[in-house]
């Protein structure tokens, strides 16, 4: 797994010469920021939504995109040469598109509500050949209802909507959901966005717990693991041990300085709070200023 040179969070830059090219729609304006090095960011309504080389799956700039690599590149060695996994949110691909590199053959489902966005990946980032992922027109949580108990290997949660994690993603219905359709020791990863005080993950991990996925990680930066700044965070919850010495040595090959945040505190921030429910759902916390998350 390679990192980013940046170490940062914001999206890479692009030569001023480079124009992005853009699709303007009543609905959401799409933009593929191509850099120098022949990477590209691609944006929606201004937000950063995934950044992808074609030619270098394993190129995985944006931090938290390091750490889901991370978490999954820590499964215990009798996880499936292949994995079956569903990512909830899609934009450019980049999960799915590092999988594919590093578990050929893995069948994937993506929920991607977002058709035009879809199109314009598939046309200006084709995936490669031999590839199982396959892109559904729905939202998350109905795609994942739809799915067949037992399924998935692991569920990857990486979607926003103006930058924030949407409500009915995160709460004890929609972790119930997942729990059923999670194999015996599957995997939930989430990539969330907080305040220092952890509020809104301490929620969200609380409901993952109720629904029987009491094994869990918290993966950041270590800014963000000390409560420094405003952040992504990624959570990790099975039903089965998770392994935080693999995974810590994971993380030490990613470009920012990273960790798992000790179990012990994770606990505590846990039990201090109430799951999330569809009559008190909200989004997560936005972030103290979007306009820092452009392509600079």
């Amino acid at each position: 797994m390679r990192g980013s040179a940046s170490g940062r969070n914001d999206a890479p830059s692009r030569r001023n010469d480079t124009p992005a090219r853009r699709d303007d729609t009543p609905s959401r304006r799409l933009e593929f920021a191509e850099d120098e090095g022949g990477g590209v960011t691609v944006l929606a309504d201004g937000h950063p939504q995934s950044y992808v080389d074609p030619h270098d799956p394993e190129l995985l700039v944006f931090e938290y995109v390091q750490h889901l690599a991370a978490c999954l590149d820590a499964l215990p060695e009798a996880a499936p040469a292949r994995l079956a996994i569903t990512h909830v949110g899609g934009a450019g691909l980049s999960v799915p598109r590092y999988v594919q590199h590093t578990r050929p053959g893995s069948p994937q489902i993506v929920l991607e509500p977002d058709e035009d966005l879809t199109a314009r990946v598939r046309r200006e980032l084709p995936l490669p050949r031999g590839h199982r992922i396959r892109v559904r027109p729905l939202p998350g949580r109905a795609g994942v209802t739809g799915l067949r108990p037992a399924s998935a290997d692991v569920l990857v949660l990486d979607a926003f909507a103006d930058g924030r994690v949407p409500a009915d993603l995160t709460t004890l219905e929609a972790f119930c959901d997942v729990a059923r359709v999670l194999r015996p020791g599957g995997l939930w990863l989430g990539n969330l966005a907080d305040e220092p005080s952890r509020g809104y993950i301490a929620r969200v991990a609380a409901g993952a717990h109720a629904a029987g996925l009491t094994h869990q990680l918290l993966v950041a930066t270590h800014d963000v693991l000390k409560g420094r700044r405003f952040g992504n965070s990624v959570l990790a919850a099975s039903d089965q041990p998770l392994d935080a010495d693999e995974l810590g040595r994971r993380l030490r090959r990613v470009s920012a300085p990273s960790g798992v945040l000790a179990p012990a505190r994770l606990a505590r921030l846990r039990a201090s709070a109430r799951p999330l429910t569809d009559s008190d759902a909200h989004r997560s916390a936005p972030p103290p200023d979007p306009g820092r998350w452009r392509a600079r």
